[in-house]
């Protein structure tokens, strides 16, 4: 039998989505978290010394989105075929486009800056990248509410869990955006995925 072992903090961050992507496959594994002060004792022995990084058979893997991609290949849940799987990637590296910019305003220390950064964000870049993601949600989505397919993939996984942090700071961000909030709501409705949405440690990030 294979097992599963996946090594991240206790908080959701870049780990969350290969979580939630277990959680709709119904998969065992072992969630081994770990505290800041924990983290600086193991990070020596974690390869590349970051995390998410996934163990499977004695084989670690490294880097969020590729263990995210290998783990939704493994549960069907990177589309049906090569084209979707094509459309998959292309929404989650539009997330990611949007991620980019938000780094900025977290790393920023000076508070008059980071607050000018967050402004800049909610007002500027983020209504332009949920138009993509809208965009793209009624061109690959076939009508339905989730992005690729008319089923759950990681894609819908992927914009599920960082819109939790965003909603977490701005809970009105998506009211002009009534399919992408459809979408969240139908990942919500997964059996597995609310039994784990219930069930999981809760956390601020």
């Amino acid at each position: 039998m294979s097992i599963y072992k996946l090594y991240y903090f206790n908080n959701r961050g870049r780990g969350e989505v290969c979580r939630l992507i277990f959680a709709a496959a119904g998969q065992i594994y072992e969630d081994i978290r770990y505290e800041d002060d924990q983290w600086l004792l193991h990070k020596d022995k974690i390869l590349l010394g970051q995390m998410p990084v996934l163990e499977y058979n004695d084989i670690k893997l490294p880097q969020s989105r590729a263990i995210a991609r290998f783990l939704a290949k493994q549960f069907q849940l990177a589309g049906k075929n090569d084209i979707e799987q094509a459309k998959v990637d292309a929404v989650v590296d539009t997330i990611e486009d949007l991620i980019e910019k938000l780094i900025p305003v977290f790393d920023e220390q000076n508070d008059v800056k980071r607050e000018e950064l967050s402004k800049k964000f909610f007002n500027e870049e983020l209504p332009k990248h949920l138009q993509n993601l809208d965009v793209l949600l009624k061109v690959f989505g076939n009508g339905g509410s989730f992005f690729v397919g008319n089923h759950l993939t990681w894609a819908d996984l992927y914009f599920y869990n960082f819109f939790e942090t965003i909603l977490g700071i701005n809970e009105n961000c998506l009211n002009n955006y009534p399919s992408l909030k459809q979408n969240r709501q139908e990942v919500e409705k997964q059996p597995k995925i609310a039994e784990y949405l219930q069930n999981r440690p809760k956390t601020s990030i």
